[in-house]
């Protein structure tokens, strides 16, 4: 329990990687486990006041609409650019006359918010409605953010060299970008896990990578959908730099304090 209590963000990425990768030999992936692995390691450090706060940033949608607007047009305009990108350098236009903006968008979000076997809503609960703001309290959120990236980015590693699950290497690259973009989102939508959640499942709604077949307009989509969520994740670093090397949480926190027992 010390050990636990000292190195909660380790264990709890650990035992994440135990629970998700625990279902491989059946040739499929436990995405619920992060959050069943995000579950023990609160109740057992923080109890109800961490499972209550763990609980809270989930349906924290009390919000500026502006953070709505942008968990919907960001997911959305960086595949459709990637994919006008595509055209662009030659690969003919893909068939997506069956996608209803007005219908099928809607309830294709609606279903990853809320169907629990997908990986949006266990990521975002335990990724964003935990650990995130857990490593924030002791690291800028740069630095909190990168420790993010690569435990997202180990829990994915099954998806990228297993052919059976029909990913690539170089989707790794997206994988951390959107880590930068979940986190500032988040930050900046008052920790509200429920805006990264929209964000997550806006993503999951169109597949790049089934627009074309095998072959070398689907594997240039593949480098420029990376590419697009690299410049995002670029763009919010250099534009916001104040943001991410801004103190820790609980520096700040502090400082506030004696600032204000000073001014008494």
């Amino acid at each position: 329990m010390s050990v636990i209590r000292r190195h909660p963000v380790i264990t709890f990425f650990l035992l994440a990687y135990a629970l998700s990768w625990g279902a491989i030999p059946w040739q499929s992936f436990f995405a619920p486990g992060v959050l069943v692995a995000a579950l023990i390691v609160v109740s057992l450090t923080e109890g109800v006041a961490g499972l209550r706060a763990m609980g809270s940033r989930l349906i924290r949608w009390r919000v500026s609409w502006i953070w709505y607007a942008l968990a919907l047009a960001v997911p959305l305009a960086v595949p459709f650019a990637s994919i006008g990108l595509n055209i662009a350098f030659g690969a003919p236009v893909p068939d997506i006359a069956e996608f209803n903006v007005w219908y099928g968008l809607p309830m294709a979000i609606a279903i990853n918010m809320v169907y629990p076997l997908n990986a949006q809503l266990p990521e975002e609960a335990s990724f964003r409605g935990w650990a995130q703001p857990k490593l924030q309290t002791t690291r800028t959120p740069l630095a909190a953010t990168v420790w993010m990236a690569i435990g997202v980015t180990i829990w994915h590693i099954p998806f990228f060299v297993m052919p059976y699950f029909g990913s690539s290497p170089i989707e790794a690259l997206p994988t951390i970008a959107v880590t930068f973009w979940y986190a500032w989102l988040f930050n900046h939508a008052s920790g509200s896990a429920l805006l990264t959640l929209i964000a997550h499942a806006t993503n999951g709604t169109i597949e790049t990578s089934t627009l074309w077949q095998a072959g070398a307009d689907a594997t240039r989509m593949t480098w420029l959908y990376s590419l697009v969520w690299c410049l995002v994740a670029i763009g919010l670093l250099v534009f916001n730099r104040r943001f991410w090397t801004k103190p820790p949480e609980s520096t700040s926190d502090q400082s506030a304090a004696v600032a204000s027992s000073t001014r008494t």
